[in-house]
């Protein structure tokens, strides 16, 4: 069963669905903790509903981003994780710990990357007109969103759309695409080549749950 670890800034829908994925038993894996960068987050609250520990890794107590680093570094490995998933997790990750856990570090961005990469997503949509957007669950490189890709989906862009209303659609497939990455990882179903993830056959018994 595989050790997972999550990294959040906000209100955490996207941890919420992947913990209510795990104690249905869609996901082969365990939750052993939610680091936060900050106090007060939505995503701790609900931590504490599913009795998964909560760690604050707070940002604005240390005089450097280095140090934070190190903090956040040496926090995570307290827990022994095999992934580590950034479900709204607003930090760029520093070179080292993404060098240290390559391939095993997980994002999600509310576009169709490599289309409109970085913050407000869904606004650069809307102004440049697109007809489709949606969603990416990529593996964590040393650029901004520029990992490799391990799913997408597509939502359509209404002619009377505005950043909110296509934000909270492709929040919807989120909370879809992200649960089931995540689930083929604990599969041991993702290969990486070159820049192509690979999604092997499920050739086992299938998932036989996990724990929180």
């Amino acid at each position: 069963m595989k050790r997972i670890v999550v990294l959040a800034s906000g209100r955490g829908s996207n941890f919420l669905a992947l913990a209510r994925d795990i104690r249905e038993g869609k996901i082969d894996g365990r939750c052993v903790a939610l680091i936060v960068d900050r106090k007060g987050t939505q995503a701790a609250v609900r931590a504490e509903e599913f009795h998964i520990p909560v760690s604050i890794v707070d940002y604005s107590c240390y005089p450097s981003k280095n140090e934070y680093e190190e903090e956040l570094v040496a926090t995570i490995r307290l827990y022994a994780p095999d992934l580590i998933v950034l479900a709204g997790y607003m930090r760029i990750l520093g070179a080292g710990i993404i060098r240290d856990y390559s391939g095993n570090i997980m994002n999600i961005h509310p576009s169709l990357l490599p289309a409109f990469p970085g913050l407000n997503a869904q606004k650069q949509a809307i102004l440049y007109g697109v007809k489709v957007s949606g969603c990416t669950v990529h593996f964590v490189d040393e650029g901004t969103d520029t990992g490799p890709v391990i799913l997408q989906r597509c939502v359509p862009v209404a002619d009377d759309d505005d950043e909110e209303s296509l934000a909270k659609r492709i929040l919807s497939e989120e909370h879809r695409a992200f649960p089931e990455a995540i689930a083929l990882f604990c599969q041991d179903r993702l290969k990486i080549r070159n820049r192509t993830v690979i999604i092997l056959p499920d050739v086992g018994p299938g998932t036989t749950g996990g724990s929180l």
